[in-house]
């Protein structure tokens, strides 16, 4: 599992290494790095025409080295300042030593470009570009939109800590990252603007203290947790995971979520609600009952889905909440979290909850939009409400009461249409129902369900159903290896 540190703790493990190496050791271990990937994306590196966008300070100087390095090797580099007074001496010296050449902000730029190299901002950048760099970059814009952009650390105008975009930024296809990896660029807006994500290390990974930001899983990971049967297990041994879900009025809530509970890896599934025909009939594996009080025994229950609000559905989520399993809770049991009386019996619970908002639900679960810095939106609620917090979005954030943040690598806006959100509220409550602690569920759970979106929009236009039916092939491939 990959980690991702805050920008302070980067700039400590920085320090902290520069004192065991020489002057200038830790901007050449990044430059090279950066050169490589610059010379791998291109077809061919000689005769290559480079553009370098350098801003001040260690950002712009690993830009400049990279070049120089580049340049060397035959490539025409123009490094064009916008701030020259403030540009890194040293690296625009070792530029301009290679042959490359450095254009103040009033010089003629080139035609053209095979590659862009954003070393405008680094990880200290805040709150988008400002002018005059805003104005510099509107003027190669047709630079940026038609040649490879690859952002050093991060691309400028993104807030390494959050991902938040708040004015100008740079998209970049590539960003080559130093040391670690930073939170912004794997959630929110920045994630978007980042691109594909190369890690190049600079041996920062002794000097590092405290816990990281964030932790982003990755297919082992997911592999190892998920649980799989034993010679001498039965349905019952194997888990069994109750639906609240669905209603007379959405009745394709209870179909798709059954559909989720049914590609996880319980051993049976109980359904309890006003679409019990309907479930009996697209499923016919699952027991399915009216009620919550009459479906017997379960080890984990999903609730709310196409529910309704009205007050059977307010009982239903009462009896769930009273249960002594872990618990599911999605869509309308949401709204009807609301109600004091239902976070009063939310906080008496001691079996682990699953909460699983969209920004929306989130809002009206937490009086306030996620914002910008969705990681500390998250973990604020799930501290708040004693909770596993699952935030969906193209990077689903998970996080715990305890403070830990995991993000999902696998989302597509494929995911972005109605019902896929039952199929994943019954697919973690079948990973809940086969053992898996909360945390584990949920991030296994989004990963699986992200994994599935690709696979259905590798077929053209994505409904939940399809969603649906390529679950247990996105489950099959994670759990083979």
């Amino acid at each position: 599992m990959r980690a991702a540190w805050r920008v302070a703790q980067v700039r400590a493990a920085e320090e902290s290494l520069m004192k065991t190496l020489p002057d200038g050791a830790l901007m050449q271990r990044a430059a090279a790095g950066l050169a490589r990937r610059c010379a791998d994306t291109l077809p061919r590196l000689y005769g290559s025409t480079i553009l370098l966008l350098v801003g001040p300070g260690n950002n712009g100087g690993d830009a400049l080295y990279a070049g120089a390095r580049l340049a060397r090797r035959g490539a025409r580099v123009e490094a064009l300042l916008l701030d020259p007074d403030r540009a890194h001496r040293g690296g625009a010296g070792a530029l301009v030593e290679a042959g490359g050449r450095l254009l103040a902000p009033d010089s003629k730029r080139p035609a053209a470009a095979d590659l862009v190299v954003d070393g405008i901002l680094g990880i200290g950048g805040r709150g988008g570009l400002r002018e005059p760099q805003a104005s510099r970059v509107a003027d190669v814009a047709d630079l940026l939109r038609d040649a490879p952009v690859i952002a050093v650390d991060v691309p400028s105008g993104v807030d390494a800590d959050t991902g938040a975009v708040t004015g100008m930024a740079i998209h970049a296809d590539i960003t080559v990252t130093f040391g670690v990896l930073k939170p912004g660029l794997v959630v929110g807006a920045g994630a978007v603007h980042s691109g594909m994500v190369e890690l190049v290390d600079i041996g920062l990974g002794g000097h590092l203290d405290g816990d990281p930001a964030l932790y982003v899983p990755d297919a082992a990971d997911i592999a190892a947790w998920w649980p799989r049967p034993a010679a001498n297990d039965n349905k019952y041994s194997r888990g069994v995971v109750g639906l609240s879900t669905g209603s007379d009025t959405y009745i394709g809530a209870a179909v798709l979520s059954t559909s989720g509970a049914l590609a996880g890896p319980s051993g049976l599934v109980r359904y309890a609600g006003g679409a019990a025909d309907a479930v009996r009939m697209h499923h016919p594996p699952v027991v399915a009952t009216e009620r919550v009080a009459d479906a017997g025994r379960v080890q984990a229950w999903v609730c709310g889905s196409g529910l309704g609000t009205d007050d059977r559905a307010y009982g239903e989520v009462r009896a769930v909440l009273g249960a002594p399993v872990p618990v599911v809770l999605d869509a309308d049991a949401l709204t009807l979290l609301g109600d004091t009386r239902m976070r009063d019996w939310l906080r008496q619970r001691d079996a682990p909850t699953v909460v699983t908002p969209h920004d929306g639900e989130f809002q009206r679960l937490s009086g306030g939009a996620p914002g910008d810095d969705r990681i500390a939106a998250a973990t604020t609620l799930a501290a708040r409400m004693d909770a596993v917090v699952l935030l969906k979005g193209d990077r689903t954030i998970v996080a715990t009461p305890d403070g830990r943040v995991f993000v999902n690598p696998t989302g597509t806006a494929a995911l972005a249409t109605g019902g896929t959100g039952d199929v994943l509220a019954g697919l973690l409550g079948s990973l809940l129902a086969g053992g898996l602690p909360a945390e584990h569920a949920a991030v296994a759970a989004a990963y699986a369900h992200g994994l599935a979106g690709r696979l259905a929009a590798e077929g053209g236009p994505v409904t939940s159903a399809d969603v649906a039916s390529h679950l247990r092939e996105a489950v099959a491939i994670l759990t083979r290896g």
